[in-house]
């Protein structure tokens, strides 16, 4: 992967990070996600990989899938809302999208108590 997708996975974890409640979680070597309570809201990849982001988006998944680089997400999981973006280096949405989706992930796996401390910084 470039560095744009590096930097970008960098910045977007580094957030994610800064969520009430999340952690780094690394079942598989090519996989460096994000969870809450051990529940995986982001799966990102490992630093050097291609840019990949999956989510899970109940209120904009049929949206999202709407883009090129979008489609259900394997492993069962595109039935419960979770989508898997692979854009090319070119095509990667900038990082306010990003964060978007990871948050709305995160609001749908996180314990509701975790998500008030959120809303409250806002």
């Amino acid at each position: 992967m470039g560095s744009k997708g590096d930097a970008i996975v960098s910045e977007l974890r580094a957030w994610g990070l800064t969520v009430p409640g999340a952690h780094s979680k690394a079942p598989w070597p090519e996989h460096d996600d994000l969870a809450v309570k051990d529940k995986t809201f982001a799966y990102l990849p490992a630093k050097g990989r291609e840019f990949s982001l999956s989510c899970k988006l109940p209120y904009t998944g049929y949206e999202a899938l709407q883009l090129p680089f979008a489609e259900p997400t394997g492993y069962g999981l595109g039935k419960s809302g979770w989508v898997s973006f692979n854009p090319g280096e070119g095509q990667i949405p900038d990082i306010e999208q990003l964060k978007a989706w990871v948050e709305e992930s995160y609001r749908a796996q996180a314990p509701r108590k975790l998500v008030k401390e959120l809303d409250a910084r806002n």
